[in-house]
C-alpha cells in the first residue's frame, strides 16, 4: 500500500503543493534556529509522513483487530491496567502526532477499560457517519467534545471505568475560553477540558508518547501528567502536557500535523499568558 503513499508524495509535494506554504509557514517560525536545508529536508519528510498517515488511515477502517494491535502496539500498558483494577476512569492525553487513528479504532480493545475517543465531528454527515462507525467497530465509543460532559457523568454515576482519549492540540474555537501559553515560539491556545474533567472528578492523567519504529508500525509509550489532580494549582496539568508534547515534537517534528493552520488565533488583549521558565 505505501506504493499509493509514494505517488501521493510526489502528487501532494511537487505538484499540487498541498498547504505548502502554511507548513512552510508554521515550520519556519517553530524553528528559527535552522537553517534552510534543514526546513527543507524536515518539510520534504513531512509530506512524506502525511501521505503515509492517509493511506494508513484509510487502511484502518478495515483493518482487524490482530492487525491494528500489531501495528500500534503499547509498550506498557500496566500503566493504565493498575487505574482499571482500582475502578478508577483515566484520562489518556495526546496530540495529532504519529498515526492517531490507530488509536482511536483500537482504544477498546488495547485496555481492559471502556474506551472513548474525544474530539470534534466533521463538517460532511455523510462522511462523519461512515467514519464513525469504522472507527467504533470494536467497541470504541466516538464522543463528540460539545457531548462529553453528559456521557462522562453517565459513567461515573454507574462506576464504570473508562479510558477518555482526548487530542489536545486542535486551535480552540474560542479564544477566551482557552489556556495561552508560549508553545513552539508562539502565543498559543490549548483546550482546557481534559483538565477540566481531571480536576472535577480527580480522574489521574497520563500523556502517551507515539514513537514511530518503522514504516507503518508504532509503539506507545504512557507516562503520568498527573496522579492527583485536585491537589496541583490550576493550569498544572495542560501545562505539563504543552512542554511534554513540545519535547516530542522538537525531537521528531516530521510526525506532527504541520498541515494544519494551528496560529490562526491572536491571543486577546484581556486573556493572561503563562511564560513557562527555561
Amino acid at each position: 500500500m505505501y506504493l499509493l503513499s509514494d505517488i501521493f508524495y510526489l502528487i501532494a509535494y511537487y505538484l499540487v503543493g498541498y498547504r505548502r506554504k502554511v507548513v512552510r509557514a508554521n515550520l519556519e517560525s517553530s524553528f528559527p534556529e535552522w537553517d534552510e536545508r534543514h526546513l527543507r529536508r524536515v518539510e520534504r519528510q513531512y509530506y512524506r509522513y502525511l501521505s503515509d498517515l492517509i493511506i494508513e488511515g484509510a487502511y484502518n477502517l478495515f483493518a482487524s483487530p490482530s492487525s491494528i494491535k500489531r501495528r500500534y502496539r503499547i509498550v506498557n500498558r500496566e500503566v493504565v491496567d493498575r487505574y482499571y483494577e482500582q475502578g478508577q476512569t483515566v484520562i489518556l492525553m495526546s496530540a495529532h502526532y504519529g498515526n492517531w487513528e490507530y488509536m482511536v479504532s483500537s482504544l477498546n480493545m488495547q485496555f481492559l477499560h471502556h474506551g472513548i475517543g474525544v474530539g470534534k465531528p466533521l463538517q460532511d454527515k455523510l462522511t462523519a457517519g461512515f467514519i464513525t462507525r469504522r472507527r467504533t467497530r470494536y467497541g470504541t465509543q466516538v464522543v463528540d467534545q460539545t457531548d462529553v460532559r453528559e456521557h462522562v457523568a453517565f459513567f461515573e454515576r454507574y462506576h464504570v471505568p473508562c479510558v477518555l482519549m482526548m487530542l489536545s492540540d486542535q486551535s480552540p474555537s474560542n479564544p477566551h475560553k482557552s489556556y495561552w501559553t508560549r508553545f513552539l515560539h508562539h502565543e498559543t491556545a490549548f483546550l482546557y477540558g481534559a483538565e477540566h474533567f481531571a480536576r472535577q472528578y480527580n480522574y489521574p492523567v497520563l500523556y502517551y508518547s507515539v514513537h514511530r519504529v518503522r514504516r507503518g508500525y508504532y509503539e506507545l509509550t504512557f507516562s503520568p501528567l498527573c496522579e492527583h489532580p485536585q491537589e496541583v494549582p490550576q493550569y498544572t496539568i495542560v501545562e505539563r502536557y504543552v512542554r511534554r508534547l513540545e519535547q516530542e515534537i522538537q525531537s521528531e517534528p516530521q510526525y506532527w500535523l504541520w498541515s494544519h493552520r494551528r496560529w490562526k488565533r491572536t491571543r486577546p488583549a484581556d486573556m493572561p499568558i503563562f511564560i513557562p521558565n527555561k
